[in-house]
């Protein structure tokens, strides 16, 4: 396993950590946090200049290549911005939906235009009753003389208001955890019987309740091919398992900076805090989890590219439960460290505990993870 990011993926980190910096302050942050905002058009223009959006895509569409350990950096450094831009939404979930899902045709129409970031695509796979069962869907599709007509509602689609098409996993058959009868499907978000509830997580990404009443949709590969449709959802998951790893490692980065920017400063009794034993302990542990959570997330990235098999799945569910134990740990620690104005909504500290705690409910949370890996021991 190596550790070390090689020249090109070096050098698009540090483009895209300055891209960020340079236009997507905290104080711009919070003024896209605001209810009728959802995304800055402007910096969606500049990631896709900077080619972010087409890794993950082969190059015969107008892609760079690469997988899951490509987009590490990547999500490290919009991590470490707090950015609330729909990259996970669509260029990790919905384009890897349509990679590893869509017939030829359909990569042909849709994976150029998802790489020069003209085009933006959410997965569609959540829904209330299925509390982090991965092959939950209760979603129903059924063939008529019109086409396919999809019924069901979705609790959670990321950036589901900003994106041309929505990918939405149904069934043709069976019951709700069964694989047999799994199937993909393209969505218009505008189409009728297509209803969209926009609300915001508590780290202010924008999401959607999706329902679907007699909606009209077009199969995403072979509708019969259950079997591929389960390895999609899986593969999906995998790859949005992983980005959700690596971005909680770079907001443990800005909250660990945060914090010790801050104990340098802050004065008590005639001394800076961190001058005092109990708080270099703090920090120190911190620190380790942070360096723990580097490791692991390196991991899950590898294990993100080969996902097939209860080996890839196991180390993917490691990852995610330990990093998520060590992302709200370190979050509540540089919070403990700040006192009261790590709680203010101007202060960026709380928000990197918001949104870690996002990242963790996403894809499993810890609980979730533990009990899968508790049952693969038997």
């Amino acid at each position: 396993m190596n550790f070390n990011l090689n020249d090109e993926q070096r050098q698009l980190a540090d483009s895209l950590s300055r891209l960020l910096a340079d236009h997507y302050s905290f104080e711009k942050r919070r003024a896209l946090t605001r209810p009728e905002a959802t995304c800055e058009p402007a910096i969606w223009t500049h990631l896709a200049a900077l080619g972010v959006t087409a890794l993950g895509i082969p190059e015969a569409f107008g892609g760079l290549g690469g997988g899951t350990q490509d987009r590490l950096p990547v999500m490290q450094a919009f991590g470490r911005a707090l950015a609330i831009e729909p990259y996970l939404a669509s260029a990790v979930l919905g384009t890897t939906a349509v990679r590893e899902g869509g017939s030829s045709a359909q990569q042909a129409e849709l994976l150029p235009s998802l790489a020069s970031g003209e085009m933006r695509i959410a997965w569609a796979h959540d829904e209330a009753a299925g509390r982090h069962a991965p092959l939950w869907v209760e979603t129903t599709a059924r063939s008529g003389p019109d086409g396919w007509r999809l019924d069901g509602a979705k609790a959670l689609v990321l950036h589901g208001g900003a994106v041309s098409r929505i990918v939405v996993t149904a069934r043709t058959r069976g019951k709700a955890q069964d694989e047999d009868g799994l199937a993909l499907f393209l969505v218009d978000p505008q189409a009728d019987g297509v209803t969209r509830r926009a609300y915001r997580l508590v780290d202010d990404t924008p999401a959607v309740e999706l329902t679907l009443r007699n909606a009209q949709a077009c199969p995403l590969g072979d509708v019969s091919d259950s079997v591929r449709a389960t390895a999609v959802i899986r593969a999906t998951q995998a790859a949005g398992i992983a980005a959700a790893c690596a971005d909680m490692v770079g907001t443990m980065e800005t909250a660990l900076q945060l914090t010790t920017d801050y104990v340098r400063t802050r004065k008590q009794f005639g001394r800076p805090i961190g001058d005092y034993q109990s708080m270099r302990h703090r920090i120190a542990d911190m620190c380790v989890s942070l360096e723990l959570a580097r490791s692991m997330a390196v991991a899950a990235a590898v294990a993100g590219d080969d996902p097939s098999g209860d080996d890839g799945l196991a180390e993917l569910s490691r990852a995610k439960l330990v990093i998520g134990r060590h992302a709200r740990t370190l979050c509540h620690a540089a919070i403990q460290s700040h006192g009261g104005i790590g709680l203010t909504e101007e202060y960026a500290v709380g928000h990197c505990l918001r949104r870690v705690h996002v990242l963790d409910q996403l894809f499993g949370d810890c609980d979730a993870h533990t009990r899968w890996l508790a049952g693969q021991l038997g």
